[in-house]
């Protein structure tokens, strides 16, 4: 006798649909044994959470509420249990790495990312796999008037510098090195100033610049006592790019474009690669408002189309011992228009390898106020003098 298919040479036997009907549970009793088990678990666990309310209330420091305490608490914490703690370590370092990458420059050397406010940040994806109830945060910096708001939408509508944070209950704790400034539009000058401080006017402020390079900029950078000794890279602080003049005057504004610090970065890293490592900087000027470039100080050789203007040139000497002037960099024995020259060999070998560094390299000889320094800028064509 032959059969079409295997399975009637035996019984039908049905699988059991679950452990507990394997265990000789009918369904009905496997029903019932259900919902005592999830009334019991609910009772547990409200019986456990009144327990670390309880224990927090009377200062209870028994083994069990200390455990319960550990597994709710923030792994921000200063004291959080050492697996959570390097979960968020790890997260930290991978968002830093992602959300750095773009604004350290080539030098690696930068450390602000400068925006309009409500403009955007290029944030890591990674933070979609952050925790429930955590969040990357801009928290307003130490003369800063502004509220904390989500690192994910649009920066703070404030001026000011702000840290980049990460938040999680109520813990905090930095994400990033790199400091974001949201800028002060043009649009709040009035008949030359912004508030008490004289800023001027730009050549082409109302249109007609003949390359972009001579639109005015985006807006001005406030700066005050609290913030000036910001680094905005690795050598250079805040207060290097403000204009000399209005002591007294506060806050004060400055342009500021980042490009220019990564190519200061650059070539001191070069000169370094050339025998003369370099660990100070003296920035002669930075940026100078349109009012001081007209008719600030000793206006001799000032361009009327000054990149100064424009917050993307700088002029340095390299000044290791704190002395205010240029160093002996090219090792001669003497301090003259030859450690000048060094410099700009060094900045003159970063434009070849990073033309996107190109711009202007000026030699100053040694004066009365300075011993010699060199004038970078990246206006994106070659300039000498």
């Amino acid at each position: 006798m032959e059969y079409a298919e295997d399975h009637y040479l035996f019984p039908l036997v049905r699988e059991p649909h679950s452990r507990w009907e394997k265990a000789g549970l009918s369904p009905r009793a496997e029903r019932s044994f259900n919902r005592v088990a999830t009334l019991l678990m609910a009772v547990f666990l409200t019986g456990w959470t009144y327990s670390i309310f309880l224990a927090d209330a009377t200062g209870d420091r028994s083994p069990v509420a200390t455990i319960s305490r550990s597994i709710l608490r923030s792994p921000l914490a200063a004291d959080a249990p050492a697996e959570p703690a390097f979960v968020v370590d790890e997260f930290v370092r991978s968002f830093a790495e992602d959300f750095e990458a773009d604004v350290r420059g080539q030098s690696g050397a930068v450390n602000v990312a400068v925006v309009r406010p409500g403009e955007e940040l290029n944030v890591p994806a990674s933070t979609d796999s952050l925790p429930g109830g955590a969040s990357v945060v801009l928290q307003p910096a130490q003369g800063t008037t502004g509220a904390q708001v989500d690192a994910t939408g649009p920066t703070p509508s404030a001026p000011g510098v702000w840290n980049v944070m990460l938040r999680m209950a109520d813990a905090i704790r930095p994400a990033s090195d790199v400091s974001v400034i949201t800028l002060v539009p043009l649009s709040a000058k009035r008949s030359g100033r912004i508030g008490t401080y004289r800023v001027g006017s730009w050549p082409f402020e109302r249109g007609g610049a003949t390359k972009p390079i001579y639109e005015p900029p985006a807006g001005l950078v406030r700066v005050t006592p609290e913030n000036q000794d910001l680094y905005l890279s690795e050598h250079v602080q805040l207060k290097d790019f403000l204009t000399k003049g209005q002591q007294g005057v506060w806050p004060k504004y400055v342009a500021l474009q980042p490009k220019v610090l990564d190519k200061v970065e650059l070539t001191l890293q070069e000169l370094g690669r050339m025998g003369y490592p370099v660990k100070n900087i003296f920035v002669i000027s930075a940026f100078r408002t349109p009012s001081y470039n007209e008719g600030g100080g000793n206006t001799a050789g000032r361009a009327s189309l000054s990149r100064h203007m424009y917050g993307d040139a700088m002029d340095i000497a390299i000044d290791n011992d704190g002395d205010t002037r240029m160093d002996d960099i090219n090792r001669d024995g003497q301090v003259n228009v030859g450690d000048a020259r060094f410099l700009a060999e060094a900045a003159e070998r970063v434009e070849k390898k990073y033309p996107s560094m190109i711009g202007g390299i000026g030699v100053y000889t040694p004066t009365g106020a300075h011993s010699g320094f060199v004038h970078l800028d990246t206006r994106g064509f070659r300039a000498r003098w």
